[in-house]
């Protein structure tokens, strides 16, 4: 980082990034701290995030000679906490072209021995960062039926996603973005309800898990908190429904 690259996304946006100048190895665990911390603040399932191959490839410039199949195996995982879930954020819709090469190969290797649940999280980018930038369909999400990770998170709120795509996942669970985070307006029961109901024409709801459509770092927390409200208020009145038709 002394004398860090300049790259440029697909937006024409330039970030500094480290510059890779040798071999890479892993010297210590990461994130380990954080899933101890949680560990002895409850005894429900904890989900802790990790960023995949693509992100870490994607956020740093390779000036060694090696080659960009050995670069997309930089962060393979060793070993996770107890009941940790973990979840690659990987940005491959930026380099589909890369991805169809790499990704499902760099992606189970990464989860390789892992017991607890799984998931792969695609992300469309922080939406105070990428407002009006978001497509309403990703390059590659199919392809993720062929990894190992059980869960597949996906934004559909602010992008106002096409769920058809959903089909091509059979088998696996659909982590669904219900939660607009552009938006700071709190979403309306109804309004959940309905992004929710969507998500369940395409998948049973014993594959479907309620979410945000990513991180809430950029919203105030009286904000966050009522959206995090009215998506539990929205996943309770779904689920009374579904009781109420007999549904399972």
């Amino acid at each position: 980082m002394d004398q860090p690259a300049v790259i440029t996304d697909r937006y024409g946006n330039q970030t500094q990034v480290p510059r890779v100048v040798g071999p890479i190895r892993r010297t210590r665990p990461v994130e380990l701290r954080d899933m101890q911390f949680l560990r002895r603040n409850t005894d429900r399932p904890a989900k802790i995030t990790l960023p995949g191959p693509f992100t870490m490839a994607q956020q740093a410039r390779n000036e060694t000679t090696a080659t960009s199949r050995s670069w997309r195996w930089l962060t393979r995982k060793r070993s996770t906490p107890r009941s940790a879930i973990c979840r690659p954020r990987a940005p491959m819709r930026n380099d589909p072209e890369a991805a169809k090469r790499y990704a499902v190969p760099a992606i189970n290797r990464a989860l390789a021995g892992l017991t607890v649940p799984t998931a792969v999280h695609l992300c469309f980018g922080y939406a105070a960062v990428v407002k009006q930038q978001k497509p309403t369909g990703y390059s590659f999400l199919p392809q993720l039926a062929d990894t190992v990770a059980r869960q597949i998170s996906i934004e559909a709120a602010q992008p106002r996603l096409d769920l058809g795509v959903l089909d091509d996942l059979a088998g696996k669970t659909i982590i669904l973005g219900v939660i607009d985070l552009a938006d700071r307006t709190v979403e309306t029961i109804e309004q959940v309800t309905a992004r929710i109901r969507a998500g369940l024409a395409r998948v049973p709801a014993e594959r479907l898990i309620l979410a945000p459509d990513c991180g809430m770092k950029y919203l105030p927390r009286e904000t966050a908190f009522g959206k995090l409200c009215a998506l539990s208020a929205g996943a309770r009145a779904v689920r009374d429904r579904l009781a109420q038709e007999g549904a399972p």
